[in-house]
């Protein structure tokens, strides 16, 4: 298996941005404009930009490592925040915090943690999988329209898997299409304007590793998780 320089960094910010946008997503609800979404929005759609430059530079077999990667540390925050919930309190922290504290910010009902998860699978490997055989496609062209098409794919998997598994029967069917095209039209709209940001990091990777994947041959078996095609 080949040996690069600055993947662990990518890896590393990926689970970073992963991990912060769960936190934050049961911190508070922003309304920004027109839109109005948890908090974990604002710094999610960085997360399938990562995704991108993991599957344009590295390939699908990496993409598909670090997306299992990100699922298990997403999974052990949501099992660890849990845990800790259910331990003893101190009495003084309990006095002048309290669990109702801890759960405004960290509690998330059992049907949202699981369609967070779901939500984050299928999307992620819709990304990866729109871009690598759009690549393919372009002959390695036209960077952004994979960028960008791969995102109108995954994202849609995602905000849309989340919303119904998450709030179906406890909304009408109003508002939960409120939130989904609030959600998804901000996170695409990130990916349109990070593009030029994009363009410069997968350039840089690409000369400073020395290598430009293509996954012509690719099993895209999301359950093959060794880092070869």
């Amino acid at each position: 298996m080949r040996s690069y320089r600055y993947l662990d960094v990518v890896i590393g910010l990926f689970v970073a941005v992963l991990i912060i946008s769960n936190l934050a997503s049961s911190a508070k609800i922003v309304t920004l404009g027109p839109f109005t979404f948890d908090g974990g929005t604002l710094l999610f759609p960085l997360s399938y930009i990562f995704g991108d430059i993991l599957t344009e530079v590295y390939g699908y077999a990496v993409s598909r490592r670090v997306i299992w990667i990100g699922f298990a540390a997403a999974a052990l925050f949501s099992l660890t925040v849990w845990i800790v919930g259910l331990l003893p309190s101190e009495a003084e922290w309990s006095s002048r915090v309290g669990m109702d504290a801890y759960n405004a910010v960290l509690g998330s009902t059992p049907r949202i943690v699981l369609a967070s998860l779901i939500a984050y699978w299928a999307g992620a490997f819709s990304n990866a999988f729109v871009l690598a055989r759009m690549k393919v496609m372009t002959q390695g062209r036209w960077l952004w329209t994979r960028t960008i098409g791969s995102t109108v794919v995954g994202q849609a998997v995602d905000t849309f898997l989340f919303v119904l598994i998450a709030f179906a029967g406890a909304m009408s069917a109003g508002v939960l299409w409120d939130i989904a095209a609030s959600n998804y039209v901000f996170k695409v709209g990130v990916e349109v304007l990070f593009t030029p940001v994009t363009y410069a990091i997968v350039g840089w990777l690409k000369r400073a590793e020395g290598v430009d994947a293509y996954d012509a041959q690719t099993d895209f078996n999301p359950f093959r998780v060794s880092q070869t095609a």
